[in-house]
């Protein structure tokens, strides 16, 4: 009968310290969907162009 009397405090204990836990938050209102960059906008491949920012380590160290 003791341990339900200590229980009893020590949840009244954690109530008072910590409250109550924080709502839920839905996945939905945690993920938004948004399109990266649009098409034909300023970041489009280009092939002929895409020579300008080739990097190769071994060029860059003169190897």
């Amino acid at each position: 009968m003791g341990k339900g009397l200590s229980a009893d405090t020590a949840a009244a204990a954690r109530h008072a310290r910590f409250g109550k836990l924080p709502e839920r938050i839905r996945f939905e209102d945690m993920a938004e969907e948004a399109e990266a960059a649009p098409r034909g906008g300023v970041n489009a491949y280009n092939p002929e162009g895409s020579w300008k920012y080739y990097s190769c380590l071994a060029l860059d160290l003169g190897l």
